[in-house]
């Protein structure tokens, strides 16, 4: 087995989180990390190269060798997408969106470096749930991402009563996430569940000219009209004392 110092590093290399200029929200560091990395473990090939191309447009596309990485690839074949790091290259995890890792399955490609003592990079860059945390003036010393709410509309119903409840009990901010164009049911879903009291954040098309972040209570939210479809939206809520 070789030695650690002669094994590649595994680069976490965040995306925008949107059609935008990269320089606008990435530091030189992703253009010097894509400049001498041509390997790569992404969630989509055509996005990814076309991110690429546009933080480095003088790298030639033929020479990058693309692993496709997503809910469907087989666990098998995440030890086959790290092995060049175990041959001393390094390699670039990227998400389809924001940083890699994170409500994201290079999760799996990140663990599995640990177990081989790969060197881990992650990399500054746009993460859509802190931008939202940030900008949503509720509880940054304790909240709590939960991901996809259930389909099912019985179960949502219940997954947000706990929510709220959790909120409340633990003074902690609860952020869900949505499939894009099921947005404005959602919308409706939470204005009917929620207590009128309880506060809620939407923050859309975060670090885009199009981005929109306001929190009011439910109560007034209820007075104001908003079109999330097809919009990358992060939900927060928040029941206060």
């Amino acid at each position: 087995m070789k030695s650690e110092d002669s094994r590649g590093k595994l680069y976490l290399i965040p995306t925008t989180l949107g059609e935008m200029n990269p320089h606008d929200v990435l530091p030189q560091t992703i253009k010097r990390a894509i400049d001498s990395i041509d390997v790569y473990i992404v969630e989509n090939e055509k996005t990814a190269r076309r991110f690429i191309k546009s933080v480095h447009p003088e790298k030639a596309q033929t020479i990058l060798k693309i692993a496709t990485l997503n809910k469907h690839t087989e666990i098998s074949e995440h030890y086959t997408m790290i092995a060049p790091c175990l041959n001393g290259t390094n390699i670039g995890l990227m998400s389809e969106a924001g940083c890699p890792g994170v409500a994201d399955p290079g999760a799996a490609i990140v663990k599995i470096a640990h177990e081989k003592g790969i060197q881990v990079i992650p990399l500054v860059g746009p993460s859509s749930i802190l931008l939202a945390m940030m900008g949503s003036g509720m509880n940054g010393q304790s909240f709590a991402f939960n991901g996809y709410l259930p389909i099912d509309k019985g179960d949502k119903k219940s997954a947000l009563k706990n929510f709220e409840k959790l909120s409340f009990d633990k003074n902690q901010s609860q952020i869900f996430i949505e499939t894009p164009y099921r947005n404005n049911k959602l919308v409706e879903d939470l204005l009917q569940t929620l207590q009128p009291n309880t506060y809620l954040c939407i923050a859309t098309d975060i670090t885009l000219p199009t981005e929109y972040i306001k929190t009011h209570r439910v109560a007034d939210w209820k007075k104001i009209k908003v079109d999330l479809h097809n919009r990358p939206t992060i939900f927060i809520i928040h029941k206060s004392y």
